[in-house]
């Protein structure tokens, strides 16, 4: 992928990538391109394919994240975050976030501890797991791309989520039978559309936070 066709992803989403992440970003493209060689680590074969279905994709979701997350810091849990998607791609366009990437799949953690150390991403943390299973301290933002329908999203990561802590995850077309099926006490407070530049398919991203009960 070039960095040309970086920059014009990034004008048609509004981002003004500094040269440092377009630098970063477009190493990252290249060490996923040469480690699935390997490790098959995505379906997507080609750079320029890398590019626009997983880098594209997910850079779209940065400025949505900005949006909420004016301040551009705390603590974020990529589930099921594979090769660091999105997790990667958010850490090197805001390094205010501390990110944790969690796969079940080791060779995907190691491609993510790689990628994180050769890109100098010290504030990216990879783990090998199940995300059920973890036991961390709570974050404010846990996202996920392709990882489990909406319920089970939140029933296996609800335990790591902070007390005003957001869930972000990141679909297809509008999942209304995901949406009906998501347990009593988890307000949906927007289900935003999403166009990927050079992408004709429907994309959404669900952001989810658990009900209050008005107690103080």
């Amino acid at each position: 992928m070039t960095s040309i066709s970086l920059e014009h992803i990034a004008d048609e989403l509004g981002l003004a990538l500094t040269q440092y992440e377009t630098v970063a970003l477009t190493r990252y493209v290249a060490l996923l391109h040469r480690w699935n060689g390997s490790f098959n680590l995505t379906s997507v074969r080609s750079v320029d394919a890398m590019g626009i279905r997983h880098l594209a994709d997910c850079l779209a979701v940065v400025p949505p994240l900005r949006r909420v997350f004016p301040s551009g810091r705390g603590r974020m849990l990529d589930a099921g975050s594979g090769g660091g998607l999105p997790g990667v791609v958010l850490a090197i366009c805001d390094s205010g976030w501390d990110v944790t990437c969690v796969d079940a799949v080791a060779k995907k953690v190691a491609f993510v501890r790689q990628a994180a150390g050769e890109l100098g991403l010290t504030h990216v943390h990879a783990l090998h797991g199940r995300v059920e299973a973890l036991e961390l301290p709570r974050f404010d933002l846990i996202t996920s791309r392709a990882f489990a329908s909406l319920s089970d999203f939140v029933t296996l990561t609800r335990h790591l989520l902070s007390d005003r802590g957001v869930w972000l995850a990141m679909k297809g077309k509008r999942p209304d039978d995901e949406l009906l099926a998501l347990p009593e006490d988890i307000d949906v407070f927007h289900v935003e559309p999403l166009q990927v530049p050079a992408l004709d398919e429907e994309r959404c991203l669900v952001w989810m936070r658990i009900k209050s009960t008005g107690k103080p």
